[in-house]
């Protein structure tokens, strides 16, 4: 158990010894600090950073997974008719307005984005749940059999059995829930204690209120289960369907 991404990371895994074990931890949450590095809002050096000072039409090296996550960002705002955009509204550009280079075509050497407006990006409503599916990649990638991730309401399990959990409801009342080889992720925008930093809850459709206080998402990736916690709090019901039904996702909770 550490402090990264604003909250409590907790971290399990079986692996075939206790030093294979030890050795895919320190992957797991060498994977996260990697992650909140590159996807640091304000950082000096982080992707969004560069991206939010390049000038108009210019071309911007990103890491791979930076990339990838930009573009799960953007299938999510184009189901979502917009409403998912995370884009601070203290810059004109919106997510529509980044344009993801093929990879191989951005000088760099690595993948590449176009930011054809000014753009304030912070990737709180998914990076975190990114974050936890690359630690359990390094798990999966250190030969352990079974894992858990934990990212203070964002979750991913993987293995054999499925793993009993208690799956926090609207009103502090918890319900038991079987996760096997999926993700869930709670979304309280109105908990005490939410991170005080976190800016991930904007949208840009024209309304910012919330028509639900609480979501709760199960998908196939930490990431996408994270995303859509923020369509069913923020989209008209019938357009929240409609995403997680193309996402293969599931509302186990709402309010």
């Amino acid at each position: 158990m550490r402090i990264a991404l604003g909250t409590t990371v907790i971290i399990e895994a079986q692996a075939p010894s206790e030093h294979a074990a030890n050795a895919a931890l320190a992957a797991a949450f060498a994977a996260i600090t990697a992650v909140e590095r590159r996807l640091h809002p304000a950082r000096a050096g982080s992707d969004l950073s560069r991206i939010a000072c390049a000038a108009p039409h210019s071309s911007v090296g990103v890491a791979v997974g930076t990339w990838t996550l930009l573009a799960l960002a953007q299938r999510i705002h184009a189901l979502s008719a917009g409403v998912f955009d995370p884009c601070l509204p203290c810059a004109p550009g919106r997510l529509s307005d980044l344009e993801l280079l093929p990879p191989g075509l951005s000088g760099s050497g690595r993948y590449g984005v176009v930011p054809h407006a000014p753009l304030a990006l912070d990737l709180g409503g998914i990076a975190k749940g990114y974050a936890v599916d690359c630690a359990i990649e390094a798990l999966r990638t250190h030969d352990c059999r079974a894992g858990l991730v934990n990212a203070g309401g964002d979750m991913r399990v993987f293995g054999a059995e499925p793993r009993e959990i208690l799956v926090r409801q609207a009103g502090g009342r918890f319900a038991p829930l079987a996760l096997q080889d999926s993700a869930l992720a709670v979304t309280d925008p109105l908990a005490a204690a939410r991170p005080p930093e976190h800016r991930g809850y904007y949208t840009r459709n024209g309304s910012s209120s919330l028509r639900r206080c609480f979501a709760a998402v199960r998908a196939k990736r930490a990431a996408v289960a994270d995303a859509l916690t923020k369509c069913v709090l923020f989209c008209p019901e019938e357009c929240a369907d409609r995403v997680l039904a193309r996402m293969g996702a599931t509302v186990l909770a709402c309010a």
